[in-house]
Formats: C-alpha cells, sequence, structure tokens
C-alpha cells in the first residue's frame, strides 16, 4: 500500500469494540515476531492459516446450525421454536446491511478474524520467509534473525 491510499473499510472491525482490535492486532504481531528467524516457523504459520475460519465463516455456520435446529425442533411439533431461525436469520441480515449482529462481539473476543486480518498475516510472514531467502535457523542464532 502506498501512503497516499487508504486501508480498506472493514465493517466488522469498525463494529468491533477498540481494546479487541488491539488484543487480535497485538497477538497477530506476537506470532508474526515470535517467528522472524525461523523459516520453518513460518511455514507452520502458513499451514495454520490455510484452516483458520474467518468471523464470516463462523457468522455463517452459527446462523445456519441454529436455524436448522429451530427448524427441526418447530417440524417434530413445537412451534415456537419457528422464532428461533426467524431472529437468526434477522441477525444474519443485519450483519449483511450493517456488518453488525449480535453475536459478533462474543466472536470477535474469541479471536475469530476477519479475512482481512488473516491475509495481513499471511503476508507480512511470507515476506519474512522471502527476506530470509527461506534459510533455516542456526543454532544458537536470535529468534530475531538479525536487524529489520
Amino acid at each position: 500500500m502506498h501512503g497516499t491510499e487508504a486501508a480498506p473499510r472493514d465493517r466488522v472491525r469498525d463494529h468491533t469494540a477498540p481494546e479487541t482490535n488491539r488484543q487480535i492486532r497485538d497477538d497477530t504481531v506476537r506470532r508474526i515476531d515470535a517467528a522472524r528467524g525461523d523459516p520453518a516457523r513460518i511455514r507452520g504459520l502458513l499451514e495454520r492459516l490455510e484452516s483458520e475460519w474467518d468471523i464470516e465463516r463462523a457468522l455463517e455456520t452459527l446462523s445456519s446450525t441454529l436455524t436448522l435446529v429451530g427448524v427441526a425442533a418447530a417440524l417434530s411439533g413445537r412451534r415456537g421454536w419457528l422464532r428461533l431461525p426467524f431472529v437468526v436469520q434477522t441477525f444474519f441480515l443485519q450483519h449483511a446491511l450493517q456488518g453488525w449482529c449480535p453475536p459478533l462481539p462474543v466472536l470477535r473476543r474469541l479471536g475469530f478474524r476477519t479475512q482481512q486480518e488473516i491475509e495481513q498475516e499471511r503476508y507480512a510472514l511470507r515476506a519474512l520467509l522471502h527476506a530470509g531467502g527461506g534459510r533455516e535457523k542456526r543454532a544458537g542464532e536470535p529468534a530475531s534473525g538479525g536487524e529489520a
């Protein structure tokens, strides 16, 4: 990104408490710093990122699961359960339109990140891997791998 370009808007981060955003960012920075100069660790983190669920996937799964539970319970004769899918889908629509819904703060505090946050970590790790030429850390070499 060039100095004159604005960072793309992220509605999920915009609707997340600043301290939660800060904690997620700090955790990411700690992982990157801990892997600096250690290509094997960087590769491990990159592999882990391939299977990390982003916040959208978590919300979609939660929404679908609760909706199916409500419909199944209603089909078994408990019609009051139809309220559950209605409420859940209302929240999901709210998320689609505004970038916020009631489960979002809980999932963010649990550490679910946006796809953009995951991609930023992936980019930083790949840059570290390429900057180090992919060489393995020697015994006794500091984890920082030198000056940045």
